[in-house]
C-alpha cells in the first residue's frame, strides 16, 4: 500500500473541533482500538478538549499542524518553539490510516519546519513511558530515550482519567542539524 499523500497547512480557530475529534479518535474509546496508538487500555476519559486544542491553536510561540488528504483532516502535532529546540506534541492520525506512512510525513513535516523556519537544534517530545511500542518507534526515526521522567498529572481529568497508578511521562530528543 502506497502512502497517502497529505498536504500540509496551519490549524486555525474553525479547525478546533475537527482537531478535538481526530485527537479523541486516535487515543480513547474503542473507535481508537482501530490504529495501534490506542491508549484506550491505559486511560479512560479525555485526551483533549475544545480549550486545550484551541490554545494550541491560538499559541503565538507554536503552530498546530494539519494533514489533510482530499480536503479532510487526517492527522495533526503540535509544534511549540522554545529557546534552541521545538517541542513536538498532540500528534494524532486517523485510527483508519494508522500503519501506512502517514504518521512519519507527519513527523518529518514537523521537524522540516523546526529545523527551517526556528533553526531548533533539536526536536523534544514526552511519552508515557508505558507506551513501549510507540517509544520504540520514535527511536526508529531518531529520537533518543533521555531517562528524564515526569510526573503523569493525576487528578486532572483534562489529561484523562487513568488505569494504572504507574504512568509517568519520559522525554525524547533527536537532533535536528
Amino acid at each position: 500500500m502506497d502512502p497517502v499523500k497529505p498536504t500540509f497547512r496551519t490549524a486555525t480557530p474553525s479547525d478546533v473541533p475537527a482537531l478535538v475529534a481526530l485527537i479523541e479518535s486516535a487515543y480513547r474509546g474503542d473507535a481508537s482500538r482501530a490504529g495501534w496508538t490506542t491508549e484506550a487500555d491505559i486511560l479512560d476519559g479525555q485526551r483533549t478538549d475544545p480549550e486545550g486544542v484551541a490554545a494550541v491553536v491560538n499559541d503565538t510561540a507554536g503552530r498546530m499542524l494539519l494533514a489533510e488528504v482530499d480536503g479532510t483532516l487526517v492527522a495533526c502535532c503540535q509544534l511549540e518553539n522554545r529557546a534552541g529546540h521545538a517541542y513536538f506534541g498532540m500528534f494524532a492520525v486517523s485510527p483508519t490510516l494508522q500503519g501506512g506512512g502517514l504518521g512519519r510525513q507527519v513527523l518529518a513535516e514537523a521537524e522540516r519546519l523546526a529545523r527551517e523556519e526556528w533553526a531548533a537544534q533539536e526536536m523534544h517530545m514526552t511519552v508515557i513511558t508505558a507506551r513501549e511500542e510507540l517509544i520504540a518507534w520514535y527511536v526508529r526515526r531518531g529520537y533518543v530515550r533521555t531517562g528524564e521522567t515526569s510526573p503523569f498529572p493525576y487528578g486532572d481529568e483534562r489529561f484523562g482519567l487513568p488505569k494504572r497508578d504507574d504512568l509517568e511521562f519520559e522525554l525524547l530528543v533527536k537532533k535536528l542539524t
